[in-house]
């Protein structure tokens, strides 16, 4: 556990310390696009953070691969290499993306070989172990194309979950955290070491969100654009691919009692294949129901839009801090839940803590329409949305021998006429502050 927490810290610094140059790199180069329609900021944003995250990916591994435990990974096993390769190509495209706005085929095409490279160099499904059935061998075109498979689609739904500052990174760096806990279980719980590389790709990726997110939390001072969320996606598949392809559940049976116990033990892992990706099951679901939504309209599937769930939970009436929040406590509630369901399946306890979780979360996606407000005495403790409303105006006492003014007394202005006040300003809409009264008092 220490190396792969110092592999972490390496990780986190180079990350970190790279995005401010990368910021300055950014804005030099132009990368900074103009607002769209479905952003939600409103001052232009530098892009290509994924440089930053690149640069802490290559670290870590570097850093890893003279540690002395952690170098068994890269001499007993080529996916840290495939890892690599696959990432480099990737965030490449990513790159000349965030620079030029390339054509969404060309980037489906890239990211089709980038998955490619990885699968020539070992990366790839051997087998799926199937519930009540047991292990069910591959050929090699259907391991294949199942890797390919998966990694296109991790890539996109991360990808497309990238829209408020914050999102993507903090969701990869929760669900890569429950993903890690599972890994290292197998790795040092059971004794199994095709887990060690899914270990390793988990730790570096927490790395390079928690080295990223400082820079990015709202307000973002940098986005990490396509070639950080492509490349995170990526991390994520490889680690996804790696555990539940390559981790034979015969070594689990043995401590399992069978192959079928086996089999069950690792369901949680293995439901990535057929959901598919229960660790990015928030990002996967926004992905389909983008791609119906939009082909319900007669649109693309690769048109952007604001129909996605985090543009949802804006729309009615969350802050853009909460909106990210909400998003962080299901991924964590889905992906935790998911690893402690793995480890004590038989226990009700599981269930009933997952299902009140899941109860507080629709609360808390409701919260706009019931918004509590606070007691007096506790107004001072909570955030200002939570207090009551004051009068806007408060009635000044005149002092003895001050002529009181009246209503009467503003200033009359027609209805679209603007007022210019001594700094030059003009009045909104051309409006008075005061409306005219009839006789009687009222406004009309």
């Amino acid at each position: 556990m220490r190396e792969y927490l110092l592999t972490l810290c390496v990780t986190v610094a180079v990350t970190y310390l790279l995005t401010g140059p990368v910021r300055k790199f950014a804005i030099a180069a132009g990368a900074m696009p103009e607002i769209r329609a479905r952003d939600v900021h409103r001052e232009p944003t530098p892009r290509l953070g994924g440089i930053a995250m690149f640069g802490g990916l290559c670290a870590g591994l570097l850093f890893a691969d003279h540690l002395a435990n952690l170098n068994d990974v890269f001499e007993l096993s080529n996916e840290p290499r495939a890892l690599l390769s696959g990432a480099a190509l990737i965030w490449l495209i990513g790159v000349l993306d965030d620079k030029f706005e390339i054509d969404a085929l060309i980037k489906l095409g890239g990211q089709m070989i980038a998955a490619g490279v990885m699968v020539v160099q070992g990366l790839t499904i051997l087998w799926i172990p199937v519930p009540g059935v047991g292990t069910v061998s591959l050929t090699a075109w259907q391991g294949n194309l199942l890797t390919v498979a998966l990694v296109v689609l991790t890539i996109n739904a991360v990808n497309f979950v990238d829209g408020l500052d914050g999102l993507a990174a903090g969701m990869v760096c929760i669900t890569s955290g429950a993903f890690f806990m599972y890994a290292y279980r197998l790795w040092y719980g059971y004794g199994i070491e095709s887990a060690a590389p899914a270990t390793l790709f988990a730790a570096i990726l927490m790395g390079m969100c928690l080295g990223f997110l400082p820079h990015n939390m709202h307000p973002a001072r940098i986005f990490m654009g396509d070639s950080g969320s492509m490349l995170i996606g990526l991390v994520l598949a490889a680690g996804a691919i790696s555990i539940t392809g390559q981790v034979d559940p015969d070594r689990l049976g043995i401590f399992v009692g069978g192959e079928r116990a086996a089999t069950h033990a690792m369901l949680p892992v293995f439901i990535p294949l057929l959901l598919p990706l229960t660790i990015t099951a928030l990002p996967v679901a926004d992905l389909l129901l983008a791609i119906v939504r939009r082909t319900w309209r007669g649109q693309s599937p690769f048109a952007a839009d604001r129909g996605h769930l985090h543009h949802r939970l804006l729309e009615i009436g969350h802050s853009h801090s909460r909106a990210v929040l909400i998003m962080y406590f299901w991924s964590a509630l889905i992906a935790f839940g998911t690893v402690a369901y793995s480890v004590h399946s038989a226990s009700m306890w599981i269930v009933l803590v997952i299902v009140a979780l899941s109860a507080v979360g629709l609360v808390l996606l409701l919260l706009p329409r019931f918004t509590p407000r606070a007691p007096r005495w506790a107004e001072s403790f909570v955030p200002p949305r939570y207090r009551r409303r004051r009068p806007a105006r408060a009635a000044i006492t005149p002092s003895p021998g001050t002529p009181s003014a009246s209503y009467e007394d503003e200033p009359r202005v027609p209805v679209g006429v603007g007022v210019s006040g001594a700094n030059g300003a003009t009045a909104i809409g051309g409006r008075s502050r005061f409306r005219e009264r009839d006789n009687a008092g009222s406004a009309r």
